[in-house]
């Protein structure tokens, strides 16, 4: 998922507005994280690439060097790219797996991977949609409303195959949904009405070289 700023609302002095990982609050954490120092930049695929239009093979073997090494070349790519969220299809991997790195409504950072994620359905009295903006890292250069849950908590794996729940609002609650459609084979675009992917797919358009030159920057910048 394309980076976007957030709004973020002043906080209650009792909320714990620790940086999340896995989900878990720590008290101390880098501003980057360490998976982009060991990780490897790989090509971002563009929609209309297969690969982005089906749905990704859940993941089965957990704890593997492979796994680990996927999930540093996803951060270091999603890093390069300035996104927020990257799904494994995103690199060209055929794996149900995402990675991000967002913040949500209160301003709180999370961080971390998720396996295999499923949606959890909404409970019908408090379904709320809210639109926003929404851009993506298969559709550079390009941002158009998409309405979306303005909680959602999704289920799946850690790396080592332990069951893991996301749950989040604002910012973070649009990344974890668009993610996951993402693993499911769908794109924000196809949310959109004709007219508004037509605008989107002019937009990327205009801006591919502009977006691929930019990563390339950001890219040396980390030493990769």
């Amino acid at each position: 998922m394309a980076s976007r700023t957030a709004r973020s609302d002043e906080a209650n002095e009792k909320q714990d507005l620790r940086i999340r990982v896995l989900g878990e609050p720590v008290d101390t954490y880098p501003a980057v994280p360490p998976e982009v120092a060991r990780g490897t930049i790989r090509r971002i695929t563009v929609v209309g690439e297969p690969i982005l239009h089906r749905p990704c093979r859940r993941i089965t073997e957990f704890g593997t060097p492979e796994l680990a090494a996927l999930i540093d070349d996803m951060f270091a790519t999603m890093y390069g790219a300035e996104g927020v969220g990257l799904a494994a299809n995103q690199i060209d991997v055929d794996a149900a797996l995402f990675v991000y790195d967002c913040t949500d409504e209160d301003g709180v950072r999370h961080v971390g991977h998720l396996a295999n994620p499923e949606l959890d359905e909404a409970d019908p009295a408090e379904r709320r949609l809210v639109k926003g903006d929404e851009g993506c890292l298969s559709v550079p250069g390009a941002y158009m409303e998409v309405a979306r849950l303005e909680h959602a908590a999704v289920r799946g794996q850690d790396c080592t195959g332990a069951p893991l729940r996301l749950a989040g609002t604002g910012y973070f609650a649009r990344c974890l949904q668009h993610e996951t459609d993402h693993l499911h084979g769908g794109l924000y675009l196809d949310r959109l009405s004709s007219r508004g992917r037509k605008k989107a797919l002019k937009e990327m358009e205009e801006r591919a070289e502009e977006i691929f030159a930019r990563r390339t920057e950001v890219a040396e910048t980390l030493g990769k």
